[in-house]
């Protein structure tokens, strides 16, 4: 802690603590979601530790829930977890090696690599890495943990909100993509392909049929 608070100033420190915190909150509602929806209390705290990746729980979860096969949640959750692949080659560096290289792709988040991006130092990008890395590994399993415990004493999670921390998650994590024209029109077609087919298909095959979407930005390529 003391060498962390030697390498990154308080202003980032400060900024990383919030950001924590605020996963830890989302993590509530995730957990009171899960059990609010008939899912039992382990599986939103177990995948909140092994996967540790709130946008994929959140879509695995609420896919299970709405009565969709786990195998779509399950490939649908890899598929928002593709993101992970350049994370991984733009902060390869602070990872370090053997088992804590492991550790450390584990800990692998969107909040994570924001802060190590952050900086130019190569050490300030290892601890800031490292500092949200590990904040959130705990901070979103306990959230997720006092969900599960709430969402199991309120019994509909609607009473307080909390349905609605799904879809506003979700809608958070896109919208800074849809800024770029080159990501808006395959998310507005995919959007447009997983409305249409929503009332025809299974749970969770929507959300893998707007992959569909896709093909309007390569469209888009090579038209120009």
């Amino acid at each position: 802690m003391r060498s962390m608070k030697r390498t990154l100033d308080v202003r980032v420190l400060r900024n990383i603590a919030l950001v924590c915190l605020a996963d830890g909150l989302v993590g509530m509602s995730y957990g009171a979601i899960a059990v609010g929806s008939g899912l039992d209390a382990w599986l939103p705290v177990a995948l909140s530790v092994l996967v540790l990746a709130g946008s994929a729980e959140f879509l695995f979860v609420g896919i299970v829930a709405a009565g969709g096969s786990p195998i779509a949640a399950t490939i649908a959750g890899l598929l928002v977890n593709a993101r992970h692949v350049p994370f991984g080659l733009a902060v390869g560096d602070v990872l370090g090696r053997g088992q804590r290289r492991v550790l450390g792709a584990h800990l692998m988040n969107d909040e994570s690599v924001v802060f190590a991006l952050g900086e130019t130092d190569p050490g300030r990008r290892r601890a800031a890495y490292w500092a949200c890395g590990v904040g959130i590994a705990v901070c979103w399993p306990l959230g997720a943990v006092l969900g599960a415990v709430a969402g199991t004493a309120i019994g509909d999670p609607a009473v307080l909100g909390l349905d609605a921390m799904f879809p506003a998650v979700l809608l958070a994590l896109v919208l800074p993509a849809v800024r770029d024209r080159t990501v808006r029109v395959p998310v507005l077609a995919g959007g447009v392909i997983a409305l249409a087919t929503t009332p025809f298909l299974p749970a969770g095959l929507p959300v893998l049929a707007a992959l569909v979407g896709l093909l309007a930005g390569v469209r888009r390529k090579v038209l120009r």
